[in-house]
């Protein structure tokens, strides 16, 4: 966990602290396996189209690696997005 995200927090006691800290992990596990299951669905459905075989063929596999690949890159880039927005954001004071 980013520790800077408990910057605000420093005025709270020692275990209301760790109680935020402890759930903000949990949300970041879960969005982690959201994020997953949601490329896993999305590649699954739009590359594999028959089940005559235990394996994949090679278009099956190329297809997903790319999927996989582009689905990667993406979040990538709009977690960096976010984080260039949260820099330039004003602060509450």
């Amino acid at each position: 966990m980013d520790k800077n995200m408990l910057g605000d927090l420093d005025n709270l006691p020692e275990e209301d602290k760790m109680r935020m800290s402890t759930m903000i992990d949990q949300l970041q596990i879960r969005d982690s396996l959201r994020m997953y299951n949601s490329l896993v669905e999305r590649c699954f459905t739009d590359c594999v189209d028959s089940f005559k075989r235990k394996t994949l063929d090679k278009q099956e596999e190329t297809c997903i690696r790319r999927c996989a690949e582009k689905f990667l890159k993406h979040s990538m880039r709009v977690g960096m997005r976010f984080a260039e927005l949260n820099q330039g954001a004003p602060t509450p004071d």
